[in-house]
């Protein structure tokens, strides 16, 4: 049996939509911002339905060891304002991140982030932790990466 839940974050950046649309459509240049991920590689072809696949290889803590674990993931929308990503791992554990971006006043890009995981019951407390950390581990570095990489403001 399947439990599934979701959590959503909220980050803003002083930069365009396409700095931050590039950014998080992009697992590869996610790797220093994602506490887990340590491999990013580009599948070529992507898969069918998708805009780009990649295996991406994340380094999961089991007490007191760090065990890699490999899953795919596929970019099935990315565009300015709207990126969706669905990844999967075995057994039967998928996590679906939603992503819009809003431009507001001043140069700020509103983010609004929902990710979705669903795994057997088994696993999924575990699962879930894990991906809720990550991603609030990569929203808390976020916002200083894009405001750093957009340099400063016109004017």
């Amino acid at each position: 049996m399947l439990r599934r839940d979701s959590f959503s974050y909220t980050v803003q950046a002083r930069c365009s939509l396409a700095e931050a649309a590039g950014l998080l459509a992009d697992p590869a240049r996610q790797e220093d911002l994602h506490p887990l991920i340590v491999r990013v590689r580009r599948v070529v072809p992507p898969r069918p339905g998708a805009r780009a696949s990649y295996l991406i290889t994340d380094r999961l803590a089991a007490g007191p060891l760090r065990l890699p674990i490999t899953y795919q993931a596929d970019v099935l929308v990315a565009g300015p304002e709207e990126i969706v990503t669905v990844a999967r791992q075995r057994p039967a554990t998928t996590v679906r991140n939603r992503t819009r971006l809003r431009a507001e006043p001043d140069g700020v890009v509103r983010i609004e982030v929902e990710i979705t995981l669903a795994a057997p019951a088994p696993l999924f407390g575990y699962a879930f932790r894990q991906a809720r950390a990550a991603h609030l581990g990569l929203a808390a570095r976020l916002g200083a990466v894009l405001d750093r990489d957009s340099g400063p403001p016109a004017g």
